[in-house]
């Protein structure tokens, strides 16, 4: 078993396959989503500012093996590294300008709250186990053992539309910084 808080040498870099180009300017879609904080939150009701939505295909969780050929895979290794990344620049990022901060996989809500309390996030993590938003903007995504998951894009949404894509995200653990710098600049 590994460390999923740290990443491993020698990981394939993803390349920008254009599965998001199509994405800035978009309306978000009128979809609910279920929250680790109990909640239901609505994307296109999220309020003035930024709001930043990290999407990942998937928490590890110690005991539990990640799926076959997982660190092979471009990208899909580090959803635990970058969701410390922005815990550890949360307070950096509303400072910046972020009105609110939001994980998003599709894994269910009784997992992410898991997730949460252990890595003791202080943001709600969404939970999407339908690929609604996917399926709304046309997210990107992969299969892995059987499964049907995110790749990882990390979304600014500003007045109901998304303002600026992240897509590739590369390294993972380094995604919040380059987060807080594009706010940074955007003043």
């Amino acid at each position: 078993m590994s460390d999923f808080t740290q990443l491993p040498e020698g990981l394939p870099v993803p390349v920008d396959d254009g599965a998001a180009d199509h994405l800035a300017g978009l309306a978000v879609p009128d979809l609910s989503l279920a929250s680790t904080d109990g909640t239901t939150v609505s994307i296109r009701r999220l309020g003035a500012g930024r709001t930043i939505i990290y999407v990942y295909p998937l928490t590890g969780r110690p005991g539990v093996n990640l799926p076959a050929g997982w660190d092979e895979i471009p990208g899909a290794r580090g959803c635990t590294p970058e969701a410390c990344g922005f815990r550890d620049h949360h307070r950096e990022l509303l400072d910046a300008g972020a009105s609110a901060i939001y994980g998003l996989s599709s894994q269910d809500t009784a997992y992410q709250r898991e997730f949460v309390e252990r890595m003791e996030l202080p943001f709600p993590i969404l939970s999407d186990p339908e690929l609604a938003l996917a399926d709304a903007v046309g997210l990107p995504t992969f299969e892995a053992a059987g499964q049907q998951l995110y790749k990882r894009i990390t979304l600014v949404i500003r007045d109901g539309a998304i303002e600026h894509v992240f897509y590739p995200i590369f390294p993972q653990n380094e995604h919040a910084g380059e987060v807080l710098g594009w706010l940074r600049s955007r003043g």
